[in-house]
C-alpha cells in the first residue's frame, strides 16, 4: 500500500536499515498494549566499527552502540508520531518504555519477537537476532499500532544450520549451542549472568569501562555479519575504482 510505502520510506530517509511489519496476535494483548501490529525499526553498525573489536571491544564500539540506540528512540519517537496524526494508535518502544519482565535481563516484549514476526531475522544460538544481510551487526527497536499494514511471514526456526561460530568463540563459555525455535527462552540459549561477567571485564580490558556490558565477540564472528562486512569491502574498493 501506498501509504506503508511512504511510512517506510520516511524512516529509512532518516537512518533506518530495515523495517518491516508483523503480526502480533498471537503474542498476549498485555504484552503489546492490546495492539495487533508491530513496526520492526533496525539500524546497522558501521563495518569497519564491527571489524574493530576483533580481539577486544573498542570505546569507538561503545560510542556507537549509544549513537545507535539514541538514533532508535528517535525513529520509533516520530513514526509513532507519523500514525497518531494519521489517526492510528501507536505506542514508541523507546528503551526507557520497555517494561522489564519477572526474570532478571528480560523485557515484557523483546525486540527480537517484534523482528521475528515481522520476518526480518531469526534468534541464533547466541540469542541475538541474525539477518540475511547485516548478520548480528544492527540494533532494533519497534512501534506497536493498531495500522492496517501489510506484515510479514514470521521467522519461527533458527537458519544458524550447522554452524556454531559463536559458541566456540564465546569468551564466556556462555553459549550452550542449543538452536532456536519459537517458544525457546533466552534463558535456555544463553547464561545471562555469565555472559554479562565477562562482558564487563572485557569493556574494562577493550576502553577501560568495567561498568558496561558490551562485548560483540558473537556479532563479530557469525558468518552473516562477515559477508556483511566482506560485501562492504568490496562496495568501498568499487566506489575508490570509480574516482
Amino acid at each position: 500500500m501506498s501509504d506503508q510505502t511512504s511510512f517506510v520510506a520516511g524512516l529509512v530517509q532518516r537512518g533506518a536499515s530495515i523495517v518491516g511489519f508483523g503480526d502480533l496476535s498471537p503474542v498476549p494483548g498485555s504484552d503489546r498494549a492490546g495492539l495487533p501490529i508491530g513496526v520492526c525499526i533496525a539500524v546497522k553498525y558501521p563495518p569497519e566499527v564491527i571489524r574493530g573489536i576483533t580481539d577486544l571491544p573498542t570505546a569507538g564500539y561503545y560510542d556507537w552502540y549509544n549513537r545507535l540506540n539514541t538514533l532508535l528512540d528517535s525513529l520509533v519517537v516520530f513514526g509513532a508520531d507519523q500514525l497518531r496524526d494519521q489517526g492510528y494508535r501507536a505506542v514508541a518502544m523507546t528503551r526507557e518504555s520497555v517494561g522489564k519482565g519477572e526474570a532478571e535481563y528480560n523485557t515484557v516484549l523483546p525486540y527480537k519477537t517484534l523482528a521475528t514476526r515481522a520476518g526480518v531475522g531469526w534468534i541464533g544460538r547466541c540469542a541475538l537476532l541474525v539477518n540475511d544481510q547485516y548478520g548480528s551487526a544492527i540494533r532494533l527497536s519497534g512501534i506497536l499500532t493498531d495500522a492496517p499494514f501489510e506484515t510479514a511471514v514470521p521467522v519461527e526456526r533458527s537458519r544458524c544450520g550447522r554452524c556454531v561460530a559463536c559458541v566456540r568463540l564465546c569468551p564466556a563459555h556462555a553459549i550452550n549451542g542449543r538452536e532456536w525455535s519459537v517458544g525457546v527462552s533466552r534463558d535456555e540459549l544463553v547464561d545471562a549472568p555469565m555472559c554479562r561477567k565477562v562482558a564487563r571485564e572485557r569493556a574494562g580490558l577493550g576502553f577501560g569501562r568495567a561498568d558496561m556490558t558490551i562485548c560483540g565477540k558473537c556479532i563479530e564472528v557469525c558468518p552473516y555479519t562477515r559477508q556483511y562486512l566482506r560485501t562492504s569491502s568490496r562496495q568501498g574498493t568499487s566506489r575508490e575504482h570509480l574516482r
